[in-house]
């Protein structure tokens, strides 16, 4: 479900979300990214419904603010992993 470079992004940036790491294989990281439920969105519009949809409070929110967030993985391919644990 999750390819490689969502997988090599969490496990290289895991630690601004957590303490510690939750992952150190591609494998486990897998694991631990469907364990909850984690999310790919497209752009960053995607990244907002998301948000919303979830009943987020982000009104007034700027792009780059909602590209920030901990649970908010940017991709090198543009897309964002949306990982809330």
């Amino acid at each position: 479900m999750y390819d490689e470079m969502c997988l090599d992004t969490f496990l290289a940036q895991q630690e601004k979300l957590f303490r510690e790491p939750v992952a150190e294989s591609r494998e486990e990281a897998e694991e631990f990214l469907s364990d909850c439920f984690a999310t790919i969105c497209k752009n960053l519009k995607e990244v907002r419904a998301y948000f919303k949809e979830e009943g987020a409070d982000i009104a007034g929110m700027s792009s780059e603010e909602l590209a920030e967030q901990a649970e908010v993985f940017a991709l090198p391919d543009g897309r964002y992993l949306i990982v809330e644990a």
